[in-house]
């Protein structure tokens, strides 16, 4: 991966300054080949003698061994040599410093970490290594499992104090299986705990996807200088489930997706490349936590921040996806192979995250009419993730898996048109499957966001009919979105049905916007409209 300068910009290993050798990196810049190995050589060689004439100015005494980061030459030449530091054989942090010079080599200037000098008394630990790896170990707090704790001695200077200390790497699994490493330094002479940090670190991936595009990734640079999908700020994970079915999958199971160059999948549908399937997965669990966060402020699926395992490549052309709380995992299908592409697209993995949300609050049960809003609570918040995420790819719908089961599995202005599901409420709704009894809510939230009639948005042609013949005029999907929420956090319960949700969005839309207003007319205009009275 090249960064883009004026000239050239190379990563030197850490090579110590008095063996002269430099790598020349595969990913050097045309300029790099042009000027050969003599320009870096010839600027280190005189950052080298700047440090030595100015030892001073840069703390730099016995002991001490200069070892090259990095050399950046500008256009106009003027050379950026940045120097770690080691001390009587070992690691020093934060005390690293960069050397600017002109196309001469003379001294510009300097940068510096925290710490000038970085000589300590002794280089001999008081606190051996063994109790050091074991009081790691005891740190971790169960946090990385099947762990090995391995110390270190360095010089710590990262606070501008050099002491000596231990800095031990405790190395294992995380809570999904996923390799996971803990840092934790230690003064080496008293004991007492300096920091611990994780030794993974964020990074910015490209994903070639299946259904919107190239896009950004959120993964993790490991510590073996490989990339995974595991979402740093959101905490959600990626594997391959290799096919196993859904039943036999637990948090552990499966393959961590990794890569060497942080660049994901090839775009294609039914594509032989698994980690194209993961792309559209790992994105649109993070598109759906952030709607969540922005819209309602709820930090995760339940509210606690904590991240879910998401499955991909789940059993042999399993048209489906599905949630599971036991395992807090999201299990995504290949499709059926022919027609139907991986269950990965943006409303697909909105829905199966919100029967996590669901569960956290309302629990909704997953059998009669509380089956059905269940399931119309997921169609509606699938719904309105793709309408935040704005892909110019998969345009917003009212269509429900119109990209990975097209023309669409199940739409919401009129519900019954696959054959299946209800548009309006009757007695025998209860007893039909909840994925088509789920229409009667679906539909509720077609007319209250957009109200009935005939009409075309985003190219997509409407027409959602009344069981009374009456007219309901939306308010806008955000709208009935936010009243559905409160319903759904604040008065939903588990046995909540038809009639319970009329009263349960009433009261919310109440709350939202006021008995008087027109958003609590539409809320109530709209159930009318499907026979909930």
């Amino acid at each position: 991966m090249s960064r883009s300068l004026l000239a050239l910009s190379t990563m030197v290993a850490a090579a110590v300054i008095t063996t002269g050798a430099v790598a020349v990196p595969a990913y050097s810049q045309p300029d790099a080949v042009q000027h050969g190995t003599s320009v870096r050589d010839t600027a280190i060689a005189r950052a080298e003698a700047n440090v030595t004439r100015n030892a001073a100015t840069f703390g730099f005494g016995a002991g001490q061994k200069l070892h090259v980061k990095d050399v950046v030459i500008d256009a106009d030449g003027t050379q950026h040599v940045r120097f770690e530091r080691t001390y009587r054989g070992l690691p020093v942090v934060g005390g690293d410093f960069v050397v600017h010079q002109k196309a001469d080599g003379s001294l510009k200037g300097s940068t510096h970490a925290k710490a000038h000098g970085v000589a300590v008394k002794s280089v001999t630990p008081t606190t051996d290594a063994k109790g050091t790896a074991a009081g790691a170990l005891k740190r971790s707090n169960g946090l990385v499992r099947d762990a090995e704790s391995t110390p270190e001695l360095i010089v710590w200077a990262a606070d501008g104090t050099p002491r000596l200390a231990w800095r031990t790497t405790v190395q294992g699994l995380g809570d999904k299986g996923q390799p996971h490493g803990e840092v934790f330094v230690t003064d080496a002479t008293t004991g007492a705990a300096i920091e611990n940090y994780d030794v993974e670190h964020e990074a910015t991936g490209t994903g070639h996807s299946e259904y919107t595009g190239d896009i950004t990734l959120d993964t993790t640079l490991q510590a073996n200088g490989t990339f995974a999908l595991i979402d740093p700020t959101r905490g959600h994970i990626t594997k391959d489930a290799h096919n196993v079915s859904s039943s036999s999958l637990n948090a552990s199971s499966g393959t961590l997706f990794t890569d060497a160059d942080n660049i994901w999948g090839d775009g294609k549908k039914f594509s032989t490349d698994r980690a194209t399937a993961a792309v559209d997965a790992h994105a649109n669990t993070a598109k759906t936590y952030d709607y969540y966060k922005t819209t309602f402020g709820r930090n995760g699926i339940k509210n606690d921040g904590r991240g879910a395992t998401v499955f991909v490549h789940v059993g042999t052309n399993w048209d489906n996806a599905q949630w599971s709380d036991a395992c807090f995992c999201m299990m995504t299908g290949d499709g059926n192979g022919t027609t139907d592409p991986e269950q990965v697209d943006l409303d697909t993995m909105g829905h199966e995250m919100t029967h996590g949300v669901t569960s956290a609050t309302a629990n909704l049960r997953y059998s009669g009419e509380s089956g059905g809003l269940n399931e119309a609570t997921s169609d509606i918040f699938g719904t309105m993730v793709e309408w935040y995420a704005n892909n110019a790819v998969d345009t917003p719908d009212y269509l429900f898996s119109d990209q990975s089961t097209p023309p669409w599995l199940r739409r919401m202005d009129k519900p019954s048109l696959d054959g299946r599901s209800a548009d309006y409420w009757s007695k025998s709704v209860g007893r039909l499957d909840v994925h088509n009894s789920s229409g009667v809510g679906n539909h509720w939230f077609y007319l209250a966001s957009e109200g009935s009639g005939t009409k075309t948005i985003n190219g997509v042609t409407y027409n959602s009919p009344t069981y009374n013949g009456s007219t309901v005029t939306g308010i806008g999907n955000q709208k009935a979105a936010a009243i559905w929420y409160r319903a759904l956090t604040v008065y939903m319960t588990s046995t909540t049905d038809y009639k319970g949700a009329r009263t349960a969005t009433l009261s919310a839309a109440k709350d939202l916007y006021g008995a008087t207003s027109p958003e609590y007319a539409t809320v109530a205009a709209a159930w009318t409209a499907v026979n909930v009275l």
